[in-house]
């Protein structure tokens, strides 16, 4: 009796060391570097539970084995924190290291750039054509209530809530900018600032023009002069909805519209497009100039003159600059 209780001893401690052996391997082996040569992202869907996200990292050769892998987070009991999404798996990433980024939630972070001077059924075709987003829009946003930025993402968001982003962004950022006007502007509200800041960016793509081009304008707001601009009247005949695939020409300059600047004063009813943050600051704090003219100049910029005489001679040189151009294109 004495001998087998000898035994059975030596038994379990020879069983409780086996025991603490294998433990010991398997740790290690969660802990070890695996086999991921190269950082690659893997979708989690959502719903997936322990059994099948060890299968599909396995697969995607992040994991070796996926049974170790089930076994390591059901051990730190990690299997309820795991988060659906796209993650990028570092290389050589240990079987712990996938799990704790899976249940950290870091997904893989997305950008989509929409570019100052877009209308917002521009904008909306932008978010429906991106194919990382879900969902439908509700419908397009009323002119200028979007502002134009590097928009961060995770795939599988919904494309409304982004377009929700963009508008409380462009809400954040008048609420910054119009308590900071200048003094003395010839605009009632920030509603009128956001027109003439789509104005602006429509006007010109040269960055330090614009608070140049926004000085022309005040001033002649602040003189009854008519705006006078061509982009105003583009949007008059599509409202937005589609590209003017011709030149103006005469007769549209004379049609009247509610947003012809050519035979209203002031400002049209509203915006043209959605201005980026640069236009909004620099119709908030324009150029203090004596301009009242500017043509374009050939070179992407424009021209800017004082008086009608000097801006008629800035006419001439463009007229003369856009033959030169048809000519070279016919020979």
């Amino acid at each position: 009796m004495k001998r087998f209780a000898v035994v059975l001893l030596l038994l379990l401690v020879l069983g409780a060391g086996a025991a603490y052996l294998a433990f010991q391997y398997l740790q290690q082996r969660f802990e070890a570097p695996g086999p991921l040569a190269a950082d690659t992202a893997l979708v989690i869907a959502k719903g997936d539970g322990v059994a099948k996200i060890a299968e599909d990292l396995q697969a995607a050769g992040v994991i070796e084995d996926s049974r170790i892998f089930r076994l390591g987070v059901r051990y730190l009991e990690m299997g309820r924190n795991m988060k659906a999404g796209e993650f990028l798996f570092p290389a050589g990433v240990s079987m712990h290291g996938a799990a704790e980024l899976i249940a950290s939630g870091k997904t893989v972070s997305h950008k989509i750039t929409l570019p100052e001077g877009q209308t917002s059924r521009e904008i909306v075709g932008l978010l429906m054509a991106e194919p990382l987003l879900v969902g439908e829009i509700d419908g397009v946003p009323p002119e200028g209530s979007l502002l134009p930025e590097t928009y961060h993402f995770s795939r599988g968001d919904s494309r409304q809530a982004l377009l929700d982003r963009m508008g409380a962004a462009m809400t954040d950022a008048l609420a910054a900018l119009w308590p900071q006007r200048a003094e003395g502007l010839p605009l009632a509200s920030p509603a009128e600032a956001v027109t003439l800041a789509s104005i602006v960016e429509k006007e010109t793509g040269v960055a330090e023009e614009r608070p140049l081009v926004a000085g022309v304008f005040v001033n002649r707001l602040k003189k009854g002069i008519p705006l006078q601009s061509d982009p105003t009247v583009i949007y008059g005949i599509t409202l937005g909805q589609s590209e003017l695939d011709r030149p103006l020409s005469r007769k549209d300059l004379k049609t009247a519209t509610p947003y012809n600047t050519y035979s209203i004063q002031g400002l049209p009813p509203g915006p043209i497009a959605n201005p980026g943050r640069d236009a909004l600051k620099a119709v908030m704090a324009p150029a203090e100039t004596d301009y009242i003219y500017f043509v374009a100049d050939g070179s992407g910029g424009h021209a800017f003159a004082k008086t009608l005489a000097e801006h008629n001679r800035n006419v001439a040189k463009w007229r003369k600059h856009q033959r030169a151009q048809k000519d070279a294109a016919e020979e």
